[in-house]
């Protein structure tokens, strides 16, 4: 099964539309709710990440047997050092999207916590493009 969602950059309204829709449909064909909660937690900072700092994205989730794959690509500002920015607490949101409490600089972090496998590439000026996979 493949998904794909387009996010809107500064529209927190929906954000974690995407992160909820594919909840329940791993609901729906039994994932054990470990590997749910991994993915959700991993699919809603990515997603919020898009929402935080991007223009815009793309979200594609393919859910095959042995794994939940997950590739997201966002044109925007990009990660000018991404050692940097994988640090807990080092964040480069706006104060705006800080007082909507977004923006703690754990969103990275927590990604790659919840990943088996997790790729990240980013070129300034231009978006950067994240690879998480989950194994069920």
């Amino acid at each position: 099964m493949e998904f794909i969602f387009h996010v809107k950059g500064g529209d927190f309204t929906s954000a974690g539309v995407a992160s909820s829709k594919i909840k329940k449909i791993l609901k729906q064909i039994n994932i054990d709710p470990a590997v749910i909660k991994r993915v959700v937690v991993a699919l809603y900072e990515a997603e919020v990440n898009i929402v935080a700092h991007a223009n815009c994205g793309d979200i594609k989730v393919t859910i095959a047997p042995q794994q939940v794959n997950i590739r997201l690509v966002d044109e925007g500002p990009g990660i000018a050092d991404i050692e940097q920015a994988m640090q807990k607490g080092f964040s480069t949101a706006s104060a705006k999207v800080r007082e909507m409490g977004f923006g703690a600089g754990m969103g990275l972090p927590n990604i790659k916590e919840n990943a088996d496998i997790f790729n990240i590439s980013s070129e300034v000026n231009k978006g950067t493009i994240l690879e998480i996979i989950i194994n069920t």
